[in-house]
This record gives structure tokens, sequence and C-alpha cells, in this order.
């Protein structure tokens, strides 16, 4: 049996939380430099959204947020990054070919094209962490059970969290240099 003092705890707490926010700032900085700003901020507020979902969950059954917690809180944001890196990979190609269609309807092309992999991948993680839920004993349990919950939201906020923040981001570039080009015609 191991316990762990207040002291000690809070001090866990506290860098547990700066390990996310470091993460999340280098995730930033790399989907700008990779993609644009307008993905990085769809990818952390995708990541912001399944981290805050998965702790709610645990918050709702009074579930022990552990160190092992928070090693399944970064997993899952590794996982939802990759998932909503596919969808925006395809998007940065489509933009490239679908230069005449509107920016909504090349997203929506895009997470079309990706659904597939994104729906196989997320179903072979989930039958994996699924197994060691039921079958990895008590120490890895609250792990996985972190897990598919994130598998299961992190899906979910690759397509519609993360995507429709980048057309709505776009869209109001777009209706700006609508704005600008009237006034400069008047």
């Amino acid at each position: 049996v191991e316990k762990v003092g207040p002291k000690i705890g809070s001090e866990l707490r506290t860098k547990a939380i700066q390990a996310i926010l470091i993460a999340l700032v280098i995730i930033l900085i790399y989907i700008s430099w990779r993609f644009e700003f307008v993905f990085a901020v769809g990818a952390i507020a995708a990541l912001f959204h399944d981290i805050l979902i998965t702790l709610g969950v645990f918050s709702i059954l009074n579930l022990e947020i552990t160190l092992a917690i928070i090693a399944a809180f970064l997993t899952i944001v590794g996982y939802s990054l990759n998932d909503t890196i596919v969808v925006f990979d395809r998007i940065r190609e489509n933009v490239k070919i679908l230069r005449r269609d509107n920016y909504e309807t090349i997203v929506n092309t895009s997470i079309n094209q990706s659904l597939s992999r994104t729906i196989v991948t997320s179903l072979t993680t989930m039958v994996v962490v699924t197994i060691l839920y039921f079958f990895g004993g008590a120490v890895i349990h609250d792990f996985a059970f972190a897990l598919i919950v994130g598998v299961l939201i992190g899906t979910y906020s690759s397509i519609f969290v993360a995507s429709p923040i980048v057309i709505e981001w776009q869209q109001s570039r777009e209706n700006k240099k609508k704005g600008k080009s009237v006034l400069k015609k008047a």
C-alpha cells in the first residue's frame, strides 16, 4: 500500500497540469508551423475538449485522479492529436486539389475521405483498450477506462470540434476580406 501526503499530492497535481500545458503549447507551435495557426487553434480546442470531458466523467463517477490517469490524459492528447492531424492533412491536400469549391465543402469532403480510416483506427484501439479494461487487472483498470472515454471523445472531437473551428475561422477571414474589398470599391 502506498500513500501520498497532501504536500506531495499537491506537487504532483501542479506538475501534471504544467506537463499538460507545456504539451499544449508545444503542440500549438508545431501545428502552426506544420499547417497554419487556425489549424493549431482547432486542434488545441479539440484536445482541451477531450481532456475536459474525460476529467468530467472521472469527476461524475468520483474516480481518483492518479499519475496513471494523468498518463492516460497525455495518451488521449496524443491519440486525439494524431486523429485530428490526419483530417487536417487531408484538408490541406484538398485545398490544393478542390480550389473551386468553398472551404466548407472542402472540409466536408476531407472528413468524408478520412472517416473510414478514423473509424477503423478507433474501433481497433477500442478493442485493445476494452480488453485491457476487463482483463488487465485492478492496477490498469482506471487507465483503460480513461482511454476508453478518451478514444470515444477524441474521435468525435477530431470531426465535430476541430474542423468546425477551422471552418468558422476561415469564413471569418473571408468575410473580413470581402468587407475590406467592399470598402475599397466605395
